[in-house]
């Protein structure tokens, strides 16, 4: 004699809510997967203002120019550098709004900008670029060397103790030839 079970009513409704959960999960995520990249890059792509009021102190930039292929200091007073808690990037920044504009000794492409610079270890600083900066340089070592260096001479002669320089792309690694991701050593 062949004895039959019965599954109760409520496992197959218990099954049917989790199927559904199951389902419903699946729809959202799919939905949700091209916003997980992050916010959207805004038009403006104009270089921070520095601050009008508060304490000015000397700024020391090397920008490069390309005409000639060497990097000139430059001394400027800068308003509440060094009080900030992002003084890398303010550093950094301010090179940027020069290579920015029209007139620039050593033009960048438009859009390109410095995500931010972390001080990581003792004596190491990581900067973080977006993809127009890393897509958009021009190629050429002379071009991609004197924009490397005034980063890195910038940053070490305004913030004491850097020793080393890390440049990112997006968070990333660049596999790209023409922008690999750097490891300088300060001598």
């Amino acid at each position: 004699m062949i004895r039959e079970t019965l599954i109760p009513r409520s496992f197959f409704i218990a099954l049917a809510v989790l199927l559904l959960a199951v389902l419903g999960m699946s729809l959202y995520a799919w939905r949700m997967r091209g916003h997980a990249a992050g916010p959207t890059a805004s038009g403006d792509t104009r270089p921070v203002v520095p601050p009008v009021a508060g304490p000015t102190e000397r700024v020391t930039l090397f920008v490069a120019y390309d005409d000639v292929g060497v990097l000139h200091a430059h001394r400027l007073k800068f308003r509440c550098l060094r009080s900030a808690s992002n003084a890398p990037r303010n550093c950094c920044a301010l090179c940027w709004g020069l290579y920015l504009d029209k007139s620039s000794p050593h033009p960048l492409p438009q859009g390109s900008d410095i995500r931010s610079v972390y001080l990581v270890d003792p004596g190491l600083a990581v900067i973080d670029m977006n993809a127009a900066f890393a897509d958009g340089h021009r190629s050429g070592v002379l071009s991609e060397e004197l924009t490397v260096a005034s980063l890195i001479q910038t940053l070490s002669a305004n913030i004491p103790g850097i020793l080393r320089v890390k440049i990112l792309v997006e968070g990333k690694e660049r596999e790209n030839p023409c922008w690999p991701c750097r490891l300088v050593q300060l001598l």
